[in-house]
């Protein structure tokens, strides 16, 4: 392919970035054998969520429930208001990490604060990752802690008919591939699908997956990767189901509403905003949001930016829009 320039990330983005990175030597790239390590250090980065939750009026609880059929069950935290209200809106999330790494508790920040704010009921999904639990596996793990959800909802006072999913990076495609499965499957009725910074497309095909090789905080090298690790060699493979590679959806009608949100400055850009276009194009409803020199997960790396200010309002407000409905 034709050399590409990257775009530029945003200067206050590029300037916390390269604080928070320092001078210390560059991580080494992740491969099979350096897998587990890497696994480990962002394991260490997730606070409790005891710790997280601090004395804000948010109550949490670990729970165990059944797996997909065949499959050992799956741990979950689910956090709601101290004072609870029957029929709350619910929010079942998948974290990132590639599908290779990362834990439920990297995103408790993000959810202890949407509990707050819209008096939330969320459960907190772990899925097994691939290598070892490849294709459609983490998929079929998160449907079955989905469907538990809404099949529970009177329990965790929740209303099964406003349930968002939502999850970033690894987490966006599994939302997606929630969506999709529900869909397909005639489960839950949900009230939207919240795709940040998703993983989508398989094939690293796009302009935008060649312009971040070696740059940025989710470049080429990691994303073949996890792709690798997920597909083995069915990677590019045409008959890939879409429930592990959402992209590979023929069919984008009737699913839930999208809010699909990155940056301009990352390798999933080009694939989001096709997947928006295609969800528009089979009459379906999607915002899309593409946040000039925004870098993978910039409001998660920088929340105090201006960007991320912006981003996460914008959000804020699809939500009321959704659970207003």
């Amino acid at each position: 392919m034709t050399t590409v320039t990257p775009v530029p990330f945003d200067p206050e983005l590029e300037r916390m970035l390269a604080a928070m990175r320092g001078d210390g030597p560059a991580p080494a790239p992740v491969t099979l054998e350096t897998l587990p390590a890497a696994r480990a250090g962002m394991a260490a980065m997730a606070a409790p969520p005891e710790a997280v939750i601090g004395d804000r009026p948010v109550d949490v609880e670990e729970r165990t429930i059944p797996g997909q059929p065949g499959g050992p069950d799956l741990a979950v935290t689910v956090l709601r208001p101290r004072e609870r209200v029957q029929g709350a809106p619910g929010l079942y999330n998948m974290h990132g990490g590639g599908l290779v790494m990362g834990d439920r508790h990297m995103d408790t920040p993000r959810l202890v604060d949407l509990v707050v704010e819209f008096g939330f009921v969320v459960v907190n999904v772990e899925y097994r990752l691939a290598p070892e639990n490849p294709g459609t596996g983490p998929a079929e793990d998160c449907y079955a802690g989905l469907v538990w959800m809404a099949e529970h909802a009177q329990e965790l006072g929740l209303d099964p008919e406003r349930i968002i999913v939502m999850g970033g990076s690894a987490g966006g495609c599994l939302s997606a591939a929630m969506a999709l499965m529900a869909r397909d499957r005639k489960g839950p009725k949900l009230a939207g699908q919240l795709l940040l910074v998703p993983m989508l497309d398989d094939r690293s095909e796009t302009v935008s997956s060649h312009q971040y090789d070696g740059i940025g905080t989710w470049d080429r090298h990691i994303n073949v990767f996890s792709w690798q690790a997920v597909l083995g060699d069915k990677v590019g493979d045409p008959d890939v189901s879409p429930y592990a590679v959402p992209s590979r959806a023929t069919d984008l009608s009737g699913l839930a509403p999208a809010y699909i949100e990155l940056g301009s400055a990352e390798l999933l850009r080009d694939e989001s905003v096709e997947y928006a276009n295609r969800i528009w194009a089979a009459g379906g409803e999607a915002e899309l949001h593409v946040w000039s020199g925004g870098f993978h997960g910039f409001e998660v790396f920088c929340p105090d930016s201006k960007l991320a200010a912006y981003a996460l309002q914008t959000r804020r407000t699809w939500i009321r829009r959704v659970l207003g409905r």
